[in-house]
């Protein structure tokens, strides 16, 4: 093998398994997530920026402040039946990768690859450039306040945020977890800093702005759609854990525990800091803010609240780096299946990363960042992402017809998925009737996997020059990484 011509010493009774320094680890992703780990990945990627920023599109399109906690608390019980759901696939089928391995063990390769291939070239790149640039502006907020940052400011300090990340990621998942565990903890106090003096008002009878929380003269039944859709947008992230199933210590047992858990501390920090916004804040000086954690700090706290940017950068963060943990592995997994190139399937000798798995969103990432339409990109793609989500727990659905004895450690009830699975496919309904021309874009930008798929996959007769192509491109890559397959 080319491992063992470049990376062994290369006698008979060494047949190229020991690395350079002669140590006898093998090389491979251990299980080195633990529960608390895992808890910190889910909460970690849930919570970034928006809880802070812009909770205004709730309650604008709910039209009272009774009915956007009612949306709150509702969308938190459905992402907890798609994280149920999430969780008996992920003991069943043990392992990583995700929302691609669960369609490709459903529904095949076709339909996996759909998905991976707009998770490559759009959705994941998008999505972490626009909460990178939320991190780039709130980093240097404390610093430019009360002027106006420099918009290429705030994309060198994105690019810098993006490439710490990545670096991290590439090093160590022992220190990656551990950073995560911390900046999980981190925006957790930021949260506490707006619940506990917005409670410290509530209790001491400040309820002026929730006298009249259910009034209902500006409800439009027609807009309530709308603002579950931005709940569940909110709540979004709570399936990474399954991303690195074969990472994570005991998975029956820690994958349904910590999906649980962060569920139930996600929903409850949203809804009690919700509250605290209401009792400071009138819904019309929510609605004219655009960042109301430092709207909300700037009245309690007067110049403490400088420190509120620097909390929600560090919330943007770890949403960053608990989603680049989570999506190498989708690719690593996409490798060792023959859908992307082989070297992404491979692991540094030394660190035991997967490294071009994780740096090979870093491109088009910084592509995006500096020459793209991110925001209009999110727009094509956001439906899409219900749209899977929904085809996945279908295929939960799907493998308990076709596959009945597959072994089951954790099992949900069927009403979990089957009302989940309806109210993903709602609001993808609602995207293709709101907005029929971006989210046919989306879907159109998705279709391009299919001829990717037959030219690059399926056909097998590839012309002699471009195997050769693809087998030097694999091993020069393999030598400037440093990387190896995995030991098995």
């Amino acid at each position: 093998s080319y491992r063992k011509n470049t990376f062994s010493h290369g006698t008979k009774s060494d047949p190229g398994r020991k690395l350079p320094d002669e140590d006898d680890r093998k090389v491979g992703l251990g299980k080195k997530v633990t529960l608390l780990r895992g808890i910190a990945i889910i909460v970690g990627t849930i919570i970034g920026a928006g809880i802070f920023i812009s909770p205004k599109g709730i309650l604008k399109n709910s039209g009272s402040i009774g009915m956007s906690l009612i949306v709150w608390i509702a969308c938190g019980v459905l992402s907890l039946f798609g994280a149920l759901s999430y969780a008996e696939l992920g003991t069943c089928i043990k392992k990583s990768g995700g929302h691609y391995t669960y369609m490709m063990e459903a529904f095949g390769c076709e339909i996996a690859f759909m998905r991976l291939w707009a998770d490559l070239i759009a959705i994941r790149p998008a999505g972490m450039a626009v909460i990178s640039l939320a991190f780039g502006h709130y980093i240097l907020e404390p610093i430019f306040m009360p002027c106006r940052i420099p918009p290429m400011a705030v994309k060198l300090a994105t690019a810098l945020g993006i490439t710490s990340v990545m670096y991290l990621n590439s090093v160590s998942v022992t220190w990656t977890a551990r950073i995560q565990i911390f900046l999980t903890f981190s925006k957790l106090f930021a949260i506490s800093v707006i619940i506990v003096p917005g409670m410290y008002e509530l209790f001491k009878g400040e309820t002026e702005n929730l006298k009249y929380a259910f009034d209902l003269k500006n409800t439009k039944l027609a807009e309530m759609p709308l603002a579950f859709y931005s709940g569940m947008y909110a709540y979004s992230g709570w399936f990474y854990l399954n991303f690195v199933t074969e990472e994570v210590d005991n998975p029956e047992r820690t994958v349904p525990l910590a999906i649980c858990i962060s569920m139930a501390i996600v929903t409850f920090c949203y809804v009690l800091t919700n509250m605290a916004y209401y009792t400071v804040m009138s819904p019309e000086e929510l609605l004219a803010s655009d960042t109301v954690a430092v709207a909300f700090a700037e009245k309690m706290m007067g110049s403490f609240s400088v420190v509120v940017p620097v909390f929600v950068a560090l919330s943007c963060y770890g949403s960053m780096n608990g989603c680049i943990f989570a999506m190498s592995r989708m690719f690593y997994v996409a490798s060792r299946e023959g859908q992307l190139p082989e070297v992404l399937s491979m692991i540094h000798v030394r660190r035991n990363t997967p490294l071009a798995a994780v740096l090979i969103l870093y491109p088009m990432t910084m592509l995006q960042l500096f020459v793209g339409d991110i925001y209009g990109l999110l727009t094509f793609m956001s439906f899409l992402r219900w749209l899977f989500i929904g085809v996945v727990v279908l295929g939960l659905l799907y493998l308990r017809y076709t596959k009945p004895d597959l072994p089951r450690p954790f099992k949900v009830p069927l009403f979990i998925p089957v009302i989940f699975c309806f109210t993903c496919f709602f609001m993808v309904f609602l995207s293709l009737y709101s907005d029929p021309v971006n989210t046919g874009i989306g879907f159109a930008i998705s279709l391009t996997g299919i001829p990717v798929y037959y030219i690059c996959i399926y056909y097998n007769r590839k012309p002699k020059w471009l195997r050769k192509a693809l087998d030097s491109f694999n091993r020069t890559l393999q030598i400037i990484l440093e990387v190896v397959p995995a030991d098995q």
